[in-house]
């Protein structure tokens, strides 16, 4: 089972807490997700040169900006272009999956890259009501949701091979996995991927708590929740063999540019994509170009000034002391950056002025 170790980590250079990067693998408008996914690699490997701690990449489904449909294909893809940092699913969401699915595939990440696998699961489905119907085979989409705790037992004991002797599926094993270690001649890893539980409210919170895991906050899309559920989290947390004390990691978007008037463009272009997606109009994420001609209508526009109002945006300083405030209102163990914009280059950049903002080191 994985420990202390597999899940905390030490601050790099100035920066107050460890930090990660969240991918959305997003697609532009005039690129193809070809180019989304070679930008991931590029990302992942400038953020493993700079000490970031850990890349995640989350599972949506029908965005057409968005190429994240896969998780476990894009960090095997991950794994074979890096070889030291952490690569995790922020997150798999768990009632779209059979748990022996997961098990299986989290396993054979396992065994391509010892060591360096984080097992992040939501409850929630990753896109509208009509595509997770037909990703569940149901219309009955609140039990998938109801049944997370008894999906989430179901799925370790899956990864640790322990189901009682007399259960239906104690003969089962997700393979790659512990049984190879009780058979003939075998040896197994002594690495299991750690479970991180994804919330952007306070279920996931008291549950990560009580079981005593490791808990990812989505604070850039739910920031008016993310005291409360920390709060929730460390007041309910018990320790267990996976972690003694609170482990609390929030996802935040934050965009850095060598100009401020180039980061408030691209945070705009992102914000107007926001807009479309929440208004059942997703595509691709629209130039910087774009949404400045864009007519925003009122309800528009007040939508936009209060989601940039949780972007941290602006100049390598302003990013770093946008961080550096949130840390300390938050308490937050750990911060995992999403840079969303239009151009490839600008997110490179945006991570590479954080890490030189913060004196990350090089290599």
């Amino acid at each position: 089972m994985a420990g202390n170790d597999e899940i905390r980590a030490t601050a790099q250079g100035t920066a107050p807490v460890p930090l990660s990067v969240l991918d959305l693998v997003t697609v532009g408008a005039g690129r193809t997700a070809t180019d989304a996914l070679r930008t991931s690699v590029k990302i992942a490997k400038l953020a493993e040169n700079r000490g970031f701690n850990r890349y995640w990449v989350a599972e949506h489904h029908s965005m057409p900006g968005v190429a994240s449909s896969s998780p476990a294909v894009i960090l095997a893809h991950l794994a074979a272009h890096t070889e030291r940092i952490r690569l995790g699913s922020g997150g798999v969401m768990l009632p779209n999956h059979a748990p022996l699915v997961i098990a299986e595939q989290f396993g054979t990440l396992e065994a391509m890259a010892p060591g360096r696998i984080d097992l992040g699961l939501g409850r929630a489905p990753g896109t509208d009501g009509a595509t997770a119907a037909a990703l569940r085979r149901t219309d009955r989409l609140n039990e998938g949701a109801d049944d997370f705790p008894q999906q989430l037992a179901e799925l370790t004991r899956f990864l640790d091979d322990d189901f009682p002797d007399g259960h239906p599926y104690a003969r089962i094993h997700a393979v790659p996995g512990p049984v190879q270690a009780t058979s003939p001649g075998g040896v197994q890893s002594p690495h299991r991927p750690p479970i991180w539980l994804l919330g952007s409210s306070g279920f996931s919170a008291r549950l990560a708590g009580v079981l005593g895991l490791p808990f990812a906050f989505a604070h850039h899309f739910s920031a008016q929740n993310t005291v409360p559920a920390l709060d929730l989290y460390r007041e309910s947390f018990k320790p267990s063999a996976v972690l003694s004390s609170p482990y609390a990691l929030i996802g935040v978007s934050a965009l850095a540019a060598d100009e401020e008037k180039e980061a408030r463009r691209q945070v705009l272009a992102a914000a107007l994509n926001m807009v479309r997606l929440r208004t059942g109009r997703p595509g691709l994420v629209p130039t910087p170009e774009e949404a400045e001609t864009y007519v925003f209508s009122p309800m528009e526009r007040e939508f936009v000034d209060s989601w940039n109002a949780n972007v941290i945006h602006g100049t390598a300083d302003e990013v770093r002391a946008g961080l550096d405030d949130l840390q300390k209102r938050t308490g937050a163990d750990e911060l995992m950056l999403t840079a969303n914009a239009h151009t490839a280059e600008i997110r490179l950049r945006s991570y590479e002025l954080v890490a030189d903002a913060y004196g990350l080191p090089l290599g």
